[in-house]
């Protein structure tokens, strides 16, 4: 399962209901025949306003929810019809790393604990040596340095950017193919962002990891992602790479999001030193 394809073929979801005897309607349509897909060593965005769309999608891509209508597939195979080893594949082939890594991390576990849990459940090494040097291995790809020093640090006492490192470190223990990430750097910091965007790209770069990035951020979308999904009301509007969208918007819901975006050249410059 290397050369795997994580893909939304036209998946709806809606929440609420209808009451047909009252003659009322709670029903809302989140995600509306909405289709993307992602590829290992892709760093793929969806972009669009707060209440778009975009995390429902993200959820049923992770299987986290199920698609009304649509499928949701990896490699193929719809993960509604995955037997229980195939199911098991794609729980470590398909990682999040989501918004906010202080409510993401048990606060009373430490970065061992938390770590030497995902290495257990996923088979990756057995016995207290060969689980505690492959925590070592893994916080040294994401650049927490020197180890030890992190295994036995809980939550609080680690900085936003540490969090996030090792909320990316758990996502990778099982060598994903796809990871999806839920405005992983929105709650950062400027200088804090651009390094776990740089560490990202980086594994991208070493491990042939392909991203899904949700996000609103524009600037980031234009300095990272290699394709671009604008998502409206629950329907992609738009997509394409992301040169052509920036510089050639087709839909007037896209050509609305640049304008209101600062500006986006003087923004990279100063949030990632260009």
């Amino acid at each position: 399962m290397r050369d795997m394809r994580l893909s939304a073929e036209s998946v709806t979801k809606t929440f609420g209901k209808t009451n047909r005897l009252a003659g009322k309607s709670t029903a809302v349509r989140a995600v509306d025949s909405a289709s993307v897909h992602v590829e290992p060593g892709d760093f793929v965005a969806i972009v669009g306003e707060s209440g778009s769309g975009k995390s429902t999608l993200a959820r049923m891509l992770l299987g986290l929810i199920p698609a009304d209508s649509g499928v949701v597939q990896l490699d193929g195979v719809p993960i509604s019809a995955m037997n229980r080893r195939q199911r098991q594949q794609y729980r470590a082939a398909v990682q999040c790393v989501l918004q906010d890594p202080s409510g993401s991390l048990n606060p009373r576990k430490t970065v061992r604990t938390s770590l030497a849990e995902v290495i257990r459940f996923h088979g990756i090494a057995q016995g207290r040596e060969a689980v505690e040097q492959k925590a070592i291995e893994t916080l040294s790809l994401v650049g927490l340095k020197p180890e030890t020093t992190y295994l036995d640090r809980y939550p609080h006492e680690l900085s936003g950017g540490q969090r996030q490192r090792v909320l990316i470190a758990r996502a990778i223990v099982p060598n994903p193919r796809i990871i999806i990430a839920d405005e992983a750097v929105s709650a950062l910091d400027v200088s804090v962002k651009s390094g776990i965007l740089k560490l990202m790209n980086d594994l991208r770069v070493r491990l042939g990891i392909g991203y899904i990035l949700i996000t609103h951020d524009l600037p980031v979308v234009k300095k990272v992602a290699d394709y671009v999904y604008v998502i409206k009301s629950g329907q992609v509007v738009e997509e394409g790479p992301t040169a052509q969208i920036f510089a050639d918007p087709q839909h007037e819901y896209t050509k609305t999001l640049l304008a209101a975006a600062p500006d986006l050249d003087l923004v990279l410059a100063d949030r990632f030193g260009e």
